[in-house]
């Protein structure tokens, strides 16, 4: 099999970067989970967070930069001391804000004002559920980690979230809890809809399936288990069975965006 970036031009097609209109910032990898999936390794352990100087750099690059959207992650970026500062100063300078967030957050000390917070300021939520299954999502993030996600998603679901019309947008994001890739987006996200609706009346705008990177804390993880060379057989032949289409590299978002942080 030819390499990644021997193969597009030999289709065509053009992989350059682009204008950037999102910019991801990391806030830094400490975070109340430390899910076995998280390729930047991030835990309760974890240090590493971003200075106040590097937010105040941030934001002065927004300020002479023409990109519209704020994507801000971690780790869980709610936990970092400047969140709330860097997202109320990144919507004063007209800029949408997207959040990534695990949804259990809400629930650490001091954070029950986060939906709120959030509804006030217009923010974009992505939220991780990696399954509507609760022995799916406690296996992979820990127990009692669903009940407290669907908890989530129902107060941002109060506060107008997912709702039609509302202007307040929230989606979830699939990623596999075993080692596989994910089935076809259009489909799973009715399932979600269906299994969400009918059990806990939850809405939601859209679901993002990602695949989990096989590198750092989870590389570890499927060597011990003798999963990652099965897991990597798997998504050739998934490439090859798929018959790679040059046109879902151009709709990639990767050649739009500008990432700062950890």
């Amino acid at each position: 099999m030819r390499p990644f970036a021997e193969k597009l031009p030999l289709n065509g097609t053009d992989f350059r970067r682009r204008q950037i209109d999102i910019l991801q910032v990391n806030m830094g990898r400490y975070c109340n989970q430390a899910c076995i999936h998280c390729h930047v390794e991030s835990g309760p352990t974890r240090k590493e967070m971003m200075s106040q100087e590097t937010v105040d750099a941030v934001l002065r690059f927004l300020r002479r930069a023409n990109i519209p959207t704020l994507d801000i992650t971690g780790g869980a970026p709610e936990l970092h001391q400047d969140f709330d500062y860097l997202v109320r100063s990144a919507r004063e300078l007209g800029r949408h804000v997207m959040d990534r967030c695990n949804l259990t957050v809400f629930y650490e000390p001091g954070k029950g004002y986060l939906p709120e917070f959030f509804a006030r300021h217009g923010v974009e939520m992505v939220c991780s559920l990696p399954c509507y299954s609760e022995a799916n999502v406690d296996k992979q993030r820990g127990k009692g980690t669903f009940d407290l996600s669907i908890r989530g998603l129902r107060s941002l679901n109060q506060l107008g979230y997912g709702k039609p019309n509302s202007g307040l947008t929230l989606n979830l994001v699939y990623n596999p809890v075993a080692p596989h890739l994910p089935p076809a987006q259009e489909k799973l996200e009715r399932d979600y809809k269906r299994e969400l609706g009918d059990k806990f009346g939850i809405e939601f705008n859209h679901l993002y399936c990602l695949s989990n990177m096989p590198i750092t804390r989870y590389a570890t993880h499927l060597k011990l288990r003798g999963e990652l060379r099965p897991l990597q057989r798997i998504a050739r032949k998934q490439l090859q069975r798929r018959n790679f289409r040059p046109g879902h590299v151009s709709q990639s978002y990767q050649h739009r965006l500008g990432r700062l942080g950890l």
